[in-house]
């Protein structure tokens, strides 16, 4: 009989934690998402429905010598 009562107690406690929780958790407001302006995804370079993003690459294309040289020191950092 003792069980029976101690089974009691915790199934209300649960309970109790229960609905604590729920009402706990329905107190918290809902998350909202913030678009960004679309002047400002524009003007980042962003792509957006309308416009297509541009990439422009200014710097100058290596000589085989330096390519050559490039792929010797990062070969030479991959075993190290």
């Amino acid at each position: 009989m003792n069980i029976i009562k101690n089974m009691e107690a915790a199934f209300l406690f649960a309970l109790s934690v229960a609905g604590a929780a729920s009402v706990a958790l329905e107190a918290i407001p809902p998350a909202q998402a913030h678009v960004a302006a679309p002047v400002a995804a524009q003007a980042a370079g962003i792509a957006t429905p309308t416009s297509m993003a541009v990439v422009k690459v200014s710097a100058k294309r290596m000589t085989a010598a330096e390519k050559q040289q490039s792929l010797a020191l990062e070969r030479a950092r991959q075993g190290a």
